[in-house]
């Protein structure tokens, strides 16, 4: 049983519309008889609302009528997976954003609305803290404000990456529901600056006690802080963000995983090398396909296992068969590096096995679109990782979501010191994340060895599209590939998506366009 707290169902009600900041698409109703302003007076209730301000993390997989989940999302724009499924109509944005031809009408409209509804319901706590007054000790206020606070520069990473000229606010909108369109720029000095206040509140713990497991942490928010200023390519910043690394590697509460397959097992999710997870379960978890905001389990397994997979097989259970890893993505791999196979699983090879090994009972599974043997190890659908479900069990596997593991905190370390950001052996830093994977040759602390060892490091956790596009790197590794699957080149400006189109109409003349 995971050791953490869910949303209580109905604990706030809440109805979306599809005007993103344009409407009022998240509005509160008290969970009593009571009107909102008098409900959220206690600390009790304050701390319902914290809890509410998580739960849009758990979204993005499938919510808004949508499949967006984060790490896909942008790993499908990189070069480790292609998008699979049926055919190019089949979840069609997805070949759209693969392929750099994402339209306004065809786009990412679900995770925008997930992520403003984050950005509201951590507005929503400041607020009522507000209207609590001394009903809320000053120790606890910081701690509820250091957790939306980060929660909602965490939902505004999401917005400001995938489509950097956004509307921006702090405090939620009124009728018309109309927030300024801020530069990517001036949204990175607004979310960096507000990460800067939790971070010298110093109201988060280095770590949270197990109870607390899925909580933000200040060791979370030093990995947040790091990644908005590396990808921002902000050097004004960079000896401050090693200077947290550091603190979290000098802390000795986290640590590498000795082994790297068991980094994505239930029995490690938030063990040693786990800074931050999205929580999923499948103990007793009622998500279903009508009700995708309820608590449970995650659908990332079933988007990412082989079609008509017999189930069982291999220990795995079947899928859609969307996402197949690259053949080149497990080539890149070294014969002795463990993180292959952690990563890549060979189900073709398993069949085949299986086959020759029971000449009588021949098995085989659907190859659909872009098939190439290979799938997604990290998430996949291993059997019985779904049995606790009480609702549909397609969208109710207990797979949490692994956002930052301390082997990253390694990586960005030795890469901002070589960088020049200060003092500390880069090396070294580098040199123990390739030691874990079984590599006993040592490599110098370059740039591109860095940038190397991230991409082995780091295949389906939403990593590598960001990391060509800062070191300048996308322009000459995301070009047409041999296939005939890309068939464009990225280039500056498909650094941000076009805005839903639903959302431009709706802001009434208020929101420019991205020229993609």
């Amino acid at each position: 049983m995971k050791r953490y707290k869910y949303i209580v169902a109905g604990l706030l009600v809440s109805t979306f519309m599809l005007g993103g900041c344009s409407e009022s698409f998240l509005e509160v109703d008290s969970p009593t008889q009571e009107t909102v302003d008098t409900y959220f007076t206690t600390d009790e209730h304050i701390q319902e609302a914290v809890v509410a301000a998580y739960d849009p993390l758990h979204w993005p997989d499938w919510a808004m009528s949508s499949y967006n989940p984060v790490n896909l999302m942008s790993d499908i724009m990189a070069d480790d997976l292609w998008v699979g499924g049926a055919d190019k109509n089949d979840n069609q944005y997805w070949h759209l954003m693969m392929n750099y031809e994402a339209l306004p009408t065809n786009t990412m409209t679900g995770l925008w609305t997930v992520a403003y509804s984050g950005v509201k319901r951590c507005n929503d706590v400041i607020t009522y803290l507000g209207w609590a007054g001394d009903n809320v000790t000053e120790e606890n206020r910081k701690y509820y404000e250091a957790q939306v606070i980060t929660l909602r520069v965490l939902y505004y990473n999401w917005l400001w990456k995938f489509w950097g000229n956004i509307p921006y606010y702090n405090t939620n909108l009124t009728s018309p529901y109309l927030a300024e369109q801020l530069s990517a720029d001036q949204v990175y000095e607004n979310i960096i600056t507000d990460l800067e206040g939790v971070i010298a509140s110093n109201a988060l713990p280095m770590k949270e006690k197990a109870d607390n497991y899925g909580r933000v942490t200040k060791a979370m928010t030093y990995m947040l802080y790091a990644e908005i200023v590396m990808y921002q390519n902000d050097e004004s910043r960079y000896g401050k963000a090693l200077q947290y690394m550091q603190e979290i590697i000098g802390s000795t509460q986290y640590g590498l995983l000795e082994n790297y397959a068991g980094i994505f097992k239930e029995a490690n999710e938030w063990g040693k090398e786990s800074i931050f997870e999205v929580n999923y379960k499948d103990d007793d978890a009622i998500r279903s396909w009508d009700g995708p905001l309820n608590a449970g389990g995650t659908v990332l397994p079933t988007l990412v296992s082989p079609h008509t997979w017999p189930n069982g097989t291999d220990g795995h259970d079947e899928g859609w068969g969307f996402c197949p890893v690259r053949l080149e993505t497990y080539e890149r791999y070294a014969n002795n590096d463990t993180r292959r196979d952690a990563t890549c699983w060979n189900a073709q090879a398993a069949i085949d096995a299986h086959n020759a090994a029971n000449p009588t009972n021949q098995l085989t599974y659907n190859h659909r679109y872009q098939d190439t043997g290979y799938f997604l190890e990290k998430y996949a659908a291993h059997t019985g990782d779904n049995s606790g479900h009480k609702a549909d069990a397609q969208l109710n596997w207990n797979n949490n979501l692994r956002i930052y593991r301390f082997s990253e905190t390694l990586l960005n370390a030795a890469e901002l010191i070589t960088r020049g950001a200060g003092s500390g052996d880069a090396r070294e830093y580098l040199n123990r994340v390739r030691k874990r994977a079984g590599l006993t040759t040592e490599k110098e602390a370059t740039i591109d060895n860095i940038i190397d060892e991230r991409h082995l490091e780091f295949v389906g956790e939403g990593k590598r599209y960001w990391d060509l596009i800062r070191t300048g790197k996308a322009t000459s590794v995301l070009v047409p590939d041999g296939y005939g699957y890309r068939t464009n080149t990225w280039s500056a400006n498909k650094k941000h998506l076009p805005i839903p189109q639903s959302e431009i109409d709706a802001a009434q003349g208020t929101l420019i366009q991205n020229n993609y």
